[in-house]
């Protein structure tokens, strides 16, 4: 098994992260990302758009999943998370994730209200990779 550093060293090398909310119906919803701006810990920090339907989604539930794989040539490696996820709105925090190139997205920068961070905080997870999945906690 590898070991929680080596899961997040590979988490930290992919490019795209798929999140999971739960609608009102408790139906899960999936959506691609782009990386978390910051791994502190257990703890995964998206920038978002406060108008999406994600934002309303875990506002009302709170659970969720995160997923990130990478599918080489000769080997296929997932790691999937599950935990919670909070809508933040504080300016400290907007400020911390923000990026120059927001702009482009958050007219307003980073007091734009369409401008929010998902921070998401992981419970327990599993590796897949080589034919063999583990569960872990974090």
């Amino acid at each position: 098994m590898k070991s929680k550093e080596q899961i997040f060293e590979f988490i930290e090398k992919q490019k795209v992260a798929f999140i999971a909310s739960v609608d009102k119906d408790g139906f899960p919803n999936m959506k691609a990302m782009l990386m978390p701006r910051k791994i502190e810990g257990n703890c995964f920090y998206f920038s978002t758009n406060t108008s999406s339907m994600r934002i309303e989604q875990y506002r009302e539930n709170e659970k969720a999943s995160i997923y990130f794989f990478n599918k080489g040539r000769f080997r296929y490696e997932a790691v999937m998370l599950v935990g919670t996820m909070e809508v933040l709105e504080d300016f400290e925090t907007k400020k911390e994730i923000w990026r120059t190139g927001d702009t482009m997205f958050y007219r307003k920068g980073v007091t734009d209200p369409d401008y929010c961070v998902l921070k998401f905080t992981a419970i327990k997870g599993r590796h897949y990779c080589d034919l063999k999945t583990e569960s872990f906690n974090v």
